[in-house]
Formats: C-alpha cells, structure tokens, sequence
C-alpha cells in the first residue's frame, strides 16, 4: 500500500466520512476489522449533522487520510477541480479519518477515528494518530490530548495506552436514551477519559493521574 496523504475535511466529504466511521463500527461490516462496536451497540454512530457541526467549529479539524492506491488520480482529479465541483473524488481513497477538537485551555480533543476495515492492522492507525497529535499541536497549539473510549473495550485501550495515552482516572457517562450514539446492548457501558502530553519535551504529569 502506498503513503497516506492528508488532508482537512471540506463539507463535500460529509457522506464519505459518515460512512467511513460507521463501517469501521457498526453492523456486520464492522467485523472486518478489530475496531467493531457491533457486539456492544446496535444504530448509527455518527450523523452527517454530526460531521457537519464538528466541520463548522472553530478550533476544529477533520483530518482525513488516503491513499493513491486505491483511487489512482485522485490527488490530481482533487487539485484540478472547480470550486462546488460536487463530490470530492476522495470517496474513491479514503482510507482513514479523525477529529481534533482543541479547547480554552489548550487540550486537543480527539474523535470520529476510524479506519476502513478491510485496511486496519497495518499501521495506518498508528499514522493517523501521529498525524492528529502533529496537527493539535502545530496547527492547534495544543499542549495534551486527551480521547474518551468505552471502557469495555480493553484492545482499543490497550493499543492507544502502548501510544502514549494514560487513563485520567475520569469517566464519563454513555449517553444512555439518545439513539444518535447508538443503541446499546448492555447497560453499563461508560467511557474512560485518556490523556497524553503533545509538548516538545513530553514533560509534565496529567491531571488527575
């Protein structure tokens, strides 16, 4: 497989990318890859409102990341095309995606990462991460990031904890009752707040560690 290239979302990828994440988590799709939420969560677990929101946020970024190799001249089809051109041919390569949120107080929040299944276990993740964690920093001037998983899926948290990031010791509640996070088949589903230093040096404890 070639590079991954990346770049930020535009509204035009909003359908691309809802379809990205829910194939990477929800329903039989989903268990390509090792990132499925299938056995936990039935329903969606984004919306094109979702992505649409999060695009129009300041401090905000989508990041998407493909590859040449599976759409062959997209890259060029992308530069050479027309503003409102209609549907980026980023559709035909999109290999990856995730937000990064920073807040007041200099923490990047990072979300909606996905990977397609039928590509994950080959260190596209790890690449994407690095390239999530260089964007909060260098473009967002963030100094932590910090993530939320849900707690019961000790192999995403024992792969993000092998990246660096440490469980805070907070939780916060599943959002139980609102089907646009999806619908969940057991009930006691919470997520644990994970943390990693983004400075230069890596110096620094974590709150709440």
């Amino acid at each position: 497989m070639s590079p991954l290239h990346f770049r930020s979302a535009r509204p035009e990828d909003a359908d691309a990318i809802v379809a990205l994440v829910e194939s990477a988590y929800r329903g039989d799709s989903s268990r390509v890859g090792w990132t499925t939420e299938a056995d936990l969560l039935d329903g969606q677990r984004t919306d094109r409102e979702d992505v649409a929101q999060a695009m129009a946020t300041p401090g905000a970024r989508i990041i998407l990341a493909y590859s040449e190799t599976e759409g062959e001249g997209a890259m060029e089809a992308e530069t050479n095309a027309p503003a409102g051109a209609g549907p980026s041919p980023l559709d035909r390569s999109l290999v990856g995606t995730v937000l990064v949120q920073r807040d007041s107080v200099g923490t990047a929040h990072i979300g909606m990462f996905a990977i397609r299944p039928s590509l994950q276990a080959r260190g596209l993740g790890r690449a994407l991460l690095d390239e999530a964690e260089r964007v909060a920093r260098q473009g967002l001037g963030a100094v932590r990031a910090e993530m939320t998983v849900i707690e019961q899926r000790l192999d995403i948290l024992a792969w993000y904890r092998r990246r660096g990031y440490l469980a805070t010791g907070a939780t916060e509640p599943f959002p139980y009752g609102n089907p646009r996070f999806g619908l969940p088949r057991r009930p006691d589903l919470r997520f644990v707040v994970l943390a990693k230093p983004l400075s230069g040096d890596g110096v620094g404890p974590l709150s709440g560690d």
